[in-house]
């Protein structure tokens, strides 16, 4: 596997994990930060804008995870490396909404 298959599949899943909770915030109506709001990534986007972001990080997500190399959830190292991206992405969300709504 070559070295950018790698930091395809780390980044694939960095950006798995950002889809959720702009998309799970989006459908069910609730505004949320994203890079558009003001200022960026702390101010809140409305629903829709959510749901159009987190769409595109799907989707992004799926650009670099089934079309980049071969990956596949049987190949344990290739898993690992998009956990281990999902993971860290999870974190700094973690801290970054943490201190805007109050949860650090």
């Amino acid at each position: 596997m070559r070295w950018y298959h790698y930091a395809s599949y780390f980044f694939g899943g960095a950006f798995l994990v950002n889809f959720m909770p702009h998309f799970i915030n989006g459908i069910t109506g609730h505004r949320f930060p994203t890079p558009f709001a003001s200022p960026p990534g702390q101010g809140e986007s409305a629903a829709l804008i959510n749901v159009l972001w987190g769409s595109l990080n799907l989707f992004i997500a799926y650009l670099l995870l089934a079309r980049v190399g071969d990956f596949s959830i049987r190949r344990t190292p290739q898993v690992i490396i998009a956990a281990v991206g999902g993971v860290l992405m999870a974190i700094m969300l973690s801290q970054a909404f943490g201190r805007i709504y109050g949860g650090l």
